[in-house]
């Protein structure tokens, strides 16, 4: 297959372009750089099965040639991005949606939109399935990013409904590993640089919230699954292993062999707003659809992680 990949030289993005040019299909990434760095991708350039396009997808696409699957990754992701670039974030999840999908639908390419468990917002409901229709705040400081995704979750399925254009959509829950940037802002990089360099860890609130974290690895493979099966509506794809954030503080300070402390504190630039106090998938239909669960327990992926981190703080 010849593969477009927005968001390439990102976390998620540059693995999945690894994971296809190992399956031997030939990839073209596209980035603009705005949270990607070169050096995630730095050992495809030159591949003869990979190439690279510096463009933000908010702006008019062209590719040359026939393309059989387009994969709609760009976009900021965290917290201190999407609050830093509040409209590139809203562009990408809408006009860079609408550009992706019409060059789907030129090419007749299938198209998996890389969508977000932010789409369930503060969820009422614990865990949670792809039935749930969610709790956001639209006018909050994060709903930038979370409107954005619920926007183009729609227009992905009216462009299925519509035009007939083949689609999958999987909402990706917190996921973790190497190649994410030191200052993301999230939870993994903030609570492992932190200890490497023994500060304490800062937990927002009581750190009582829950998350449930999947290694890299996983998600890739989801995705992977979830693209070449016949499911178009959204799947979420994630770890069910909840733990509370102070549970996962903990769990950093002791794999990374840390003197630190752990501090509480609350922000006050909006990080915290609307801050889920639960997350949880219910990945029943990954397993009935795909065949898929996580494999890699936390202990495996904190080591990869952390070993990673260790040339970067």
């Amino acid at each position: 297959m010849r593969v477009l990949i927005t968001g390439a030289a990102g976390f998620l993005g540059s693995h999945l372009s690894d994971r296809f040019i190992k399956e031997g299909h030939t990839v073209i990434g596209m980035d603009n750089f705005i949270t990607g760095s070169m050096d995630n991708i730095a050992h495809l350039m030159g591949h003869e099965r990979f190439s690279f396009i510096n463009q933000d997808v908010s702006n008019f696409i062209y590719v040359a040639g026939e393309l059989d699957a387009i994969l709609h990754f760009a976009s900021p992701a965290s917290p201190n991005d999407y609050l830093e670039h509040p409209i590139p974030t809203m562009k990408v999840g809408s006009l860079g949606t609408h550009n992706t999908l019409g060059l789907a639908k030129a090419k007749g390419a299938r198209y998996l939109f890389a969508s977000t468990s932010e789409t369930y917002g503060d969820p009422l409901v614990n865990p949670q399935p792809e039935t749930y229709w969610g709790n956001v705040n639209p006018n909050g400081p994060r709903s930038c990013y979370d409107e954005a995704k619920r926007f183009s979750e729609a227009l992905v399925l009216a462009y299925h409904r519509y035009h007939g254009l083949e689609t999958r959509i999987v909402r990706i829950f917190n996921t973790y590993g190497p190649r994410m940037r030191l200052n993301d802002g999230r939870v993994v990089p903030n609570f492992i640089g932190q200890a490497l360099t023994n500060k304490p860890l800062t937990v927002y609130g009581d750190g009582s919230q829950t998350r449930s974290f999947q290694f890299y690895t996983d998600l890739v493979e989801g995705i992977y699954r979830l693209l070449f099966s016949a499911e178009t509506m959204p799947v979420n794809i994630g770890n069910p292993g909840e733990m509370s954030i102070l549970e996962f503080a903990r769990a950093v300070i002791e794999h990374a062999d840390s003197k630190s402390d752990i501090v509480f504190t609350n922000p006050t630039d909006g990080r915290f707003t609307d801050d889920p106090k639960v997350r949880r998938p219910d990945i029943s239909k990954a397993k009935r659809v795909l065949d898929w669960e996580p494999k890699v327990g936390l202990a495996d992926g904190l080591f990869e992680t952390i070993a990673y981190f260790r040339d970067k703080v």
